[in-house]
């Protein structure tokens, strides 16, 4: 089966059964694909003592820790084939993952991640709102997960413009004769959680503007330990977005630079979602097990996205728990959980997270 071919799949219509037995084939694929070109990665499977013929389930399958990324180069191409190097954010002094991508990966990327949104957005591109400023994406040869956030999201918008200048200042004259135009369309907002706090929300309660934004849907990513610190929950930020500009809809999304595309999109229910082309696994600290329905874990995710790099089974340094499959009250199939925020003593390492550290 392709991945064309898997693409065409409900992105979150494929039932336990079929997604399991869809999930250990592609990825015991991508094991085996990446053990023969990853030099780095073979080794580490032959330490580990992997044998394909053992694997009944991609639960089996060995995992890498991504913080792995920031410490080695871990590709399956040529240098010749690098078409894009994306990099993590981090504070001045960490280092930052490095992930190479060839046009065939970075392309399964943006259709993956077209298919998922689509389902929030619809089909039709949207007049578009970025909540940051347009510098963070002049470098196109080396992308921050920041600046790919942006790029990527941005396909989904068909007139685009970004709410703050270089300054991190809100453009509102910019902003008002925007929304003047699109006057009762329906408008794609996008942001990383703390600048939309701090640089939007903040900005406009500030100066006493409330926008008209009614018509509007956010879709935001990043880390929440900022917030958190600033007792900001999830349900005090939506409630202050809608003040200050009414927006209606407020979509959160968990997702990373090492598996970017493969994004987990918050349902109507307030459930992070898996979709057909990936999936989360809690693993139990004390052991590495696979953690029960409602049991704290350390998230791993799973994408069938990584052709270029060893990037499809990752444990990640984010806690979470498993709140059902199959089976949330939104209809959609698959897993859905929740994060419950990074685990002690990780670094911070969130798009939002790194930018707020300086605050």
């Amino acid at each position: 089966m392709t991945y064309e071919e898997i693409l065409q799949l409900p992105p979150y219509g494929v039932a336990h059964d079929e997604k399991r037995a869809l999930l250990t084939r592609e990825l015991l694929r991508l094991t085996r694909q990446h053990e023969e070109r990853c030099a780095p990665y073979a080794r580490m499977l032959r330490t580990l003592g992997f044998d394909a013929s053992r694997v009944e389930s991609y639960e089996d399958l060995p995992f890498l820790p991504v913080r792995l990324f920031k410490e080695m180069t871990l590709k399956s191409i040529s240098d010749e084939a690098v078409f894009k190097t994306m990099t993590s954010s981090g504070t001045s002094g960490q280092a930052v993952s490095r992930i190479y991508l060839d046009r065939a990966t970075a392309a399964r990327q943006q259709k993956t991640l077209v298919r998922l949104v689509e389902s929030v957005t619809g089909k039709s591109r949207l007049p578009m709102l970025i909540i940051d400023c347009p510098s963070v994406v002049k470098n196109r040869a080396m992308f921050s997960a920041r600046g790919a956030g942006i790029l990527g999201f941005s396909i989904f918008g068909r007139k685009k413009l970004y709410a703050l200048d270089d300054e991190m200042q809100l453009r509102l004259e910019e902003i008002r004769a925007f929304l003047e135009e699109h006057a009762g369309e329906p408008i794609l907002m996008f942001g990383f959680t703390f600048m939309v706090w701090q640089h939007f929300y903040q900005a406009l309660r500030k100066a006493g503007v409330r926008l008209p934004l009614e018509h509007a849907v956010l879709i935001h990513g990043g880390g929440w330990k900022k917030l958190a610190a600033e007792a900001v929950s999830p349900k005090a930020f939506r409630t202050g977005l809608r003040e200050v500009c009414g927006v209606p809809r407020v979509v959160d999304y968990y997702g990373m630079v090492e598996q970017t595309g493969c994004i987990y999109l918050e349902c109507e229910a307030g459930h992070l979602h898996a979709s057909t082309y990936s999936d989360v696994i809690m693993r139990r600290p004390r052991d590495l097990s696979v953690a029960s329905v409602g049991e704290r874990g350390i998230v791993e995710v799973v994408s069938l996205l990584p052709e270029s790099y060893p990037g499809h089974v990752l444990l990640t340094e984010d806690e979470g728990v498993l709140l059902g499959e199959d089976d949330c009250p939104c209809g959609r199939k698959g897993k859905y959980f929740k994060v419950l925020g990074r685990l002690r003593n990780a670094e911070l390492r969130g798009c939002s997270d790194t930018y707020a550290a300086k605050f």
